[in-house]
Formats: structure tokens, sequence, C-alpha cells
């Protein structure tokens, strides 16, 4: 796998996470509420699973062999993006604090 892979893989992994890791609106912009909500947090998931996407594309297309997918290809990497995600639900809705 290339240097690229790799990077797109690491990306996905901080930016799956990201959501779950702090209080703010794409780790930039503070909420009003106290608490980010579970729908927000989606939200941010989905946005960022399509960043991740087109800088995967410019990437592919960069190297000079972009291959045209179909509607399965985004269904298992969407699945693998919120796989990815696990660390971060797991800190922020399983972890018990004092």
């Amino acid at each position: 796998m290339s240097a690229a892979g790799w990077f797109i893989v690491l990306l996905a992994l901080v930016g799956a996470n990201l959501p779950f890791f702090n209080q703010r609106l794409f780790a930039v912009a503070p909420l009003p509420a106290a608490k980010k909500s579970a729908w927000i947090r989606i939200a941010e998931l989905i946005v960022l699973y399509f960043a991740v996407g087109l800088i995967g594309f410019y990437l592919e297309a960069r190297a000079g062999n972009r291959f045209e997918q179909g509607w399965q290809f985004y269904a298992i990497t969407f699945s693998l993006f919120v796989v990815c995600a696990f660390p971060g639900f797991t800190f922020q809705y399983l972890v018990k604090r004092r």
C-alpha cells in the first residue's frame, strides 16, 4: 500500500473519532448547548465521511488511476468509517466518569 493509502486510513481514523472527542462543532465552532447531541455527532460523522472521501478521490486522481465505484463501495466504506468511530463512541457514551 502506498503512502497516500496509509494517509487516507489514518485520516479516516481521526475523522471518524473527531465528533466524539470534543464538544465543538467540527472541533472548531463552540455550540450554545453544554453537551453536543447524538444527532449532531451523527451529522458530523456523515460530513467527515464525505470530506475524507473527497480527499481520497483527489489523491487517487493525482496518482493517475481513478476508478469508478458503485453503491456497494460507498456502503462498505461508510460501514468501515462507522467501525473506525467505535473508540470515540466508547469513550463518549460507554466509559463511566467520576
